[in-house]
This record gives C-alpha cells, sequence and structure tokens, in this order.
C-alpha cells in the first residue's frame, strides 16, 4: 500500500500496524501486501523498538482485543467471528462447544418446585397480587402449575393400632364384685355379691349383666375349673374364716380379693372360654343350673378329672421322683417362697394391729384430755385442752383407715400369692398323678402281652381267647399313648403357667407397693396438716374461743405480745426454740 510505503498515517505508527495486523489477519486472509510490510518492519526494527513506538501499541491492543471480547458475549451464536473471518484459538473451542440456551434453563427454574419465589425476583413487585406469568413466561409451551407438597394427615396417628391383631381379637372382660349385704335369719345367713360384667364376647348373650353370688359359689368354680383344665394355675378364692366372718373390715378384703380373682381368670386364655365360667357370670337361676349340670356331667374330682375321662386308672403308686431339673428347681423355689411370704404376711399382721393400738390410744389421750378440759377453770388452758382432745380423735380415724388401706393394698397381694402357690402345687400334684397314670397303663400293656405270648405258645386252640386279648392289647396300647400324651402336654402347660405367674407376680407385687408406699405418705401428710393447724390456733389469741374459729394471721409483734405464760404457751416457746 501506499501509505505504508510513504509512511504516512493517521497514527503514526505505519510498520506497528501492519506487523500487528498479519497476526489477527494473516491465517485468514493471506495478503500480499501484508508480507511486504511485515519485510519493511523487519528492516526498520531498531527505529521502532522506541519509547515512543512502545507506548502507541498498546492502545492498538486494547482497540483489537475488545471488539473480540465484545462480539463473543453480544453475539454467542456467531461463533465464525467479523465480516466471515476465523477467530483464535480461544474462539475456536468456545464454538465447538454446544450452547446452552437460557429459554430452556428459564424452563427449568419455572417448574421447580422449591423455587418458586425466584421467578418473580427479576419481574417487578405486583402489589394487586396479579398473575406475572404474561411477561415473564418464556416462548414455548406453557409449563404445569407447581403442585404442593403432600401433608402430614392428622388422622394417620389415630388410625395406627395400639395393640397387636391378637390382643384386639381377644374378648376382654371387665369384672366388678360389689355391694355385700347380709341375708338369711340367725342360723343361715350369709353375705351375697352383685358380680357385675362388662364384656366384649360373643358367646354371651349380651354385653353387660349382672348376677348375685355368695362365697361357696366362687369356692365352686374354684374346684370345677381345677378339675376341667389339668395343669393350668387357676386362681384361688379367699379361705374361709368362721370367726367374725360379718366384719366390715373382713367384708371389703374378701370381695375385693374376690373381684380379683374373677378378672384373672377371664384375662386367662384358656380358662376365659370355660363353660362353667360363663354358667358363673350369667346364670339367672345358679343353683338350679349347677344341679342339672352336676346330673348330666358328673364334677371331676382330683381322683377322676381328664384322666378318668380316657378311661385311665388313677392311683397313688410309688412315690414320685422328679426327673426334670426345672421341675424340681421351681418345686424348690416356690416352697422357698411360700415361706418368705408367710412371714411377711405375719409382720404385716403385726405392723397392722399397732396401727389399731395406736388408734385406740388415741382415743384413750382424746377422751382424757376431754375430761380435763371440763374440770380446767382458766379458759386460756380449757381451750386448747379441748382443741387438743379432738385432734387426737382426727389422728385416731387416720390410723385407722391406714391400717384398713395396708390390708386391701400390700397385704391383699401377699394373701393372694400365698393361695396362688397352693393353687400351683395343685397343678404339681396334678402333673404327678398323670405320671402314675402314664406309668400304671403301660404296666397294664406289659401284662396283656404276657397273656398274649402264654396264649400264642399254646397253639390255635386258643383262637377265640387270642383275638380278645389282641384287642385288650390294642387298647391298652392306646391308653399308655394317651397317658403319655397327656403328661407331656400338661408339662409344657406347666412351664407356661409359670413363667406367667412369674412375670404376674412381678407386676402384682411393684403396683402394691407403690400404693402401700402412696398411702403412707398421704397419711403422714394428713398428720403434718392436723398438728400445723393446732400450731397456728396456738399462735393466735389468747381466748377461749379461738379453737372454734378459723386461725388469724397476724403479724409478728402480735404473736410475740399475744403469748400468755400458760403450760400451752411455755411448751410452745421451747418448740419455737428447738425449731430456730
Amino acid at each position: 500500500m501506499d501509505l505504508g510505503d510513504a509512511g504516512d498515517s493517521p497514527w503514526g505508527d505505519v510498520p506497528s500496524q501492519s506487523s500487528s495486523k498479519p497476526a489477527g489477519t494473516d491465517d485468514a486472509q493471506g495478503s500480499l501486501p501484508g508480507s511486504q510490510d511485515a519485510l519493511s518492519s523487519q528492516q526498520s526494527q531498531p527505529s521502532i523498538k522506541s519509547t515512543a513506538g512502545r507506548a502507541s501499541r498498546g492502545p492498538v491492543r486494547r482497540l483489537v482485543a475488545q471488539p473480540t471480547k465484545l462480539e463473543a458475549v453480544d453475539d454467542p451464536l456467531g461463533p465464525l467471528g467479523p465480516l466471515g473471518a476465523k477467530a483464535g484459538p480461544g474462539a475456536d473451542a468456545q464454538a465447538d462447544d454446544p450452547p446452552a440456551p437460557p429459554l430452556k434453563e428459564q424452563v427449568v427454574i419455572r417448574t421447580t418446585m422449591p423455587q418458586p419465589a425466584q421467578q418473580k425476583r427479576p419481574g417487578p413487585a405486583d402489589p394487586h397480587q396479579i398473575d406475572d406469568d404474561d411477561y415473564d413466561r418464556p416462548a414455548g409451551p406453557r409449563a404445569p402449575p407447581p403442585v404442593q407438597a403432600a401433608q402430614p394427615s392428622p388422622v394417620r396417628p389415630g388410625g395406627q393400632p395400639s395393640v397387636s391383631i391378637e390382643q384386639a381379637a381377644k374378648p376382654s372382660f371387665q369384672i366388678t364384685v360389689g355391694d355385700p349385704h347380709k341375708v338369711g335369719d340367725l342360723t343361715s345367713s350369709h353375705i351375697v355379691y352383685s358380680v357385675r360384667t362388662r364384656t366384649t364376647s360373643k358367646g354371651y348373650k349380651q354385653s353387660e349383666f349382672e348376677v348375685k353370688r355368695r362365697y361357696r359359689d366362687f369356692l365352686w368354680l374354684y374346684n370345677t375349673m381345677h378339675g376341667n383344665n389339668p395343669g393350668v394355675v387357676v386362681p384361688p378364692p379367699p379361705e374361709k374364716q368362721a370367726l367374725n366372718r360379718f366384719e366390715s373390715n373382713f367384708v371389703e378384703s374378701r370381695r375385693a380379693a374376690l373381684e380379683k380373682m374373677l378378672n384373672k381368670i377371664a384375662a386367662h386364655q384358656t380358662l376365659q372360654h370355660d363353660s362353667d365360667l360363663k354358667l358363673f357370670l350369667e346364670s339367672e337361676a345358679f343353683n338350679v343350673d349347677v344341679k342339672h349340670k352336676e346330673r348330666k356331667e358328673p364334677i371331676p374330682t382330683e381322683s377322676k378329672g381328664m384322666l378318668g375321662s380316657f378311661g385311665i386308672s388313677v392311683g397313688g403308686g410309688s412315690k414320685f421322683v422328679e426327673q426334670d431339673d426345672w421341675f424340681h428347681d421351681r418345686r424348690v423355689y416356690l416352697d422357698a417362697l411360700e415361706n418368705q411370704l408367710k412371714a411377711l404376711m405375719k409382720s404385716m399382721d403385726i405392723m397392722v394391729n399397732q396401727r389399731k393400738a395406736m388408734a385406740e390410744s388415741a382415743a384413750d389421750f382424746s377422751a382424757s384430755l376431754h375430761a380435763l378440759s371440763t374440770v380446767e377453770l382458766s379458759p386460756t388452758l380449757s381451750g386448747p385442752l379441748d382443741a387438743l382432745s379432738e385432734l387426737q380423735l382426727t389422728i385416731r380415724d387416720v390410723y385407722d383407715r391406714q391400717a384398713q388401706q395396708d390390708v386391701l393394698t400390700f397385704g391383699i397381694t401377699i394373701d393372694e400369692y400365698i393361695r396362688l402357690i397352693g393353687s400351683v402345687k395343685q397343678a404339681f400334684s396334678q402333673r404327678q398323678k398323670a405320671f402314675h397314670s402314664w406309668h400304671s397303663a403301660e404296666n397294664e400293656l406289659q401284662k396283656r402281652k404276657l397273656s398274649q405270648e402264654k396264649l400264642l405258645r399254646q397253639g390255635r386252640s386258643q383262637q377265640d381267647r387270642l383275638t380278645q386279648v389282641g384287642a385288650e392289647v390294642a387298647d391298652a396300647e392306646r391308653k399308655v399313648h394317651q397317658a403319655r400324651l397327656l403328661f407331656e402336654d400338661m408339662g409344657r402347660l406347666m412351664r407356661a403357667e409359670l413363667d406367667r405367674f412369674e412375670r404376674e407376680k412381678v407386676e402384682d407385687f411393684k403396683s402394691s407397693v407403690e400404693t402401700f408406699l402412696e398411702s403412707a405418705v398421704e397419711a403422714q401428710k394428713e398428720l403434718i396438716e392436723k398438728w400445723e393447724t393446732f400450731l397456728m390456733q396456738l399462735d393466735a389469741e389468747d381466748d377461749e374461743t379461738v379453737f372454734y374459729r378459723p386461725p388469724v394471721i397476724q403479724t409478728a409483734d402480735n404473736k410475740v405480745a399475744g403469748r400468755g405464760d400458760t403450760a400451752v404457751d411455755r411448751a410452745r416457746a421451747t418448740i419455737d426454740e428447738d425449731s430456730d
């Protein structure tokens, strides 16, 4: 070019421009003037490398770099560069990558549920709550509306079963024994109880019913269920008592024991299905129904029970020697537990008698104080004495009530498990009888087999007798098999019953001890409250009417000024000094 040859340039640096120009456009255009400019730039290199020349090259490089960056940002879809020329190596690499469409990114953000608030952030605030999808919705199909997250249902926790399916399928019983009252004349008087039952069992005619029963009816139920269910620990009724059987405390303790017995029988998974329990709880004419049942099915006694129904003779046989170590250890444990519970029951009776003696002593002390207050002429002394007499009567009532609560909470549990151990021992004796019956059946089978062998040695002359003896041998083998199965089933059943006995024992004693301690604490709190009330009355005005109206709250100065010089006042002052 002429301007390059002459050296005239509006920028004043033609060689630098010609040398910089081929760096960006030589590969793309390959023009001849560019090569001539490069040759001329090499000849004039010493004159170009000056301070002024280096300063003039800086702005030229910025002018060349700026349009390249602006083109990459402003036109991402045009990788060819300006005027169709190729861009630099960085531009080629950027052009090879697929461009990210901005519209698709907006649609993804638009349809994402956790970021609904970020969509409206670029747009202006809408005070009228108008949907801004018209101006900020991208081109293309409309995105579906966001779906809210599922909220937990409030019915869900209540719908979960609180008990297992097996427990829900079992019938429930709620039995109460109450309203004890005396009936009959002097020779046939007895106590009759009302037995109220509420059940969900389908085997009963109604869900709620009530019958009248006396003590011997409970005893009949216990003996009958023992015969019907060998090996099962049947909860026993309280023992008989000939003396003071109409006393209020004894009647109440027997009522509570009978109620507990029925509820435990009804809660047992085997005993609750017994037909005799249904007869006891539901029959209106109980005595007539029992007599009719005994005529049809005699009551199985201890010698004839389940074994007698199989035609197996029950005999005492020789002395039973336990072969199972597990049953032997349980028998030793039950003997030791029974002795300990009897000793505890004896101590419990002594403590209850002491509480009753303290109640009687408090009553005697109250009578003496009241007699002294009637002969005392000074009203300042007769009033406190009479109030203290009334306080002793209240203390007597607390002692009596605490003694009765001890019997009904802890004493009744001790007595119940002493009787339960007797029921367990009775189940042990039934197992021993089953063992003797099994061995008796085996001995009978051996005798039948010996007779059969003797007939076989005699020949065919005794063919009829051989047929009869063969039938007897088969029957004896059947009885041996049944007796052995009964003994083994009774052993498995007793293992389960003893495990249940242990679990219920822990729960019952824990509950009884907690109730016993709570009643003792409440009794002591009541006594402390009574004594504090009496001391507050002593701190009130010193006249004869202060103990017959509510205590008056006074200041400390009035208390000191109103304190008298009587024996009660001096005792009160001594108590205050000791407490300080």
